[in-house]
């Protein structure tokens, strides 16, 4: 008897949740307290691309929760394919990613690669930055962009540029 309980108390002590990793800095500005989550999204697909996963986790908990269907990628190069596969609707894009051992790849890059495909080239998309200069916000409305916001992004003004652009009424 003496053993089960040992093993018991072993066992119960064994059976601790491993420590979840530390956050960076949330990519969303914080909310005033008791601001009610709205379920908007109608579970419209939306890509969001950016090389930080603690940043792709946060815009996917928190899209999720306002009921859009989220797929995250942050390899820059697969995103024509990613939204082609994920039949994205809206693409929130990251304007700077790393180098890597192909060639360098920016949102701008992106867009222009989109562009070259009619069926994506219609997908509208969001540019964030966790550079907020004049140089960008020209850039992207050069490009088309819908919107361009500085990290971290105000969720309810994304939320709101995301519905009107998806024709979702609130």
């Amino acid at each position: 008897m003496a053993i089960v309980l040992k093993l018991e108390k072993a066992a119960k002590q064994a059976v601790r949740p491993p420590a979840l990793p530390r956050m960076e800095k949330s990519p969303f500005q914080p909310e005033a307290e008791g601001t009610p989550v709205e379920i908007v999204g109608g579970n419209r697909s939306i890509l969001v691309v950016d090389d930080n996963v603690v940043v792709l986790k946060a815009f996917e908990l928190k899209l999720k929760a306002s009921g859009f269907a989220v797929t995250t990628t942050s390899n820059a190069a697969t995103v024509a394919s990613t939204a082609e596969t994920a039949r994205a609707e809206l693409i929130i894009l990251d304007i700077n990613f790393p180098s890597g051992s192909g060639p360098d790849w920016s949102g701008f890059t992106v867009i222009q690669w989109l562009r070259r495909f009619p069926e994506l080239a219609v997908i509208p998309v969001i540019l964030i930055s966790g550079e907020d200069s004049e140089a960008h916000r020209e850039k992207a409305r050069a490009e088309g962009v819908v919107a361009f916001f500085p990290k971290p992004v105000n969720c309810a003004e994304l939320l709101a540029v995301m519905l009107r652009t998806l024709g979702i009424r609130q």
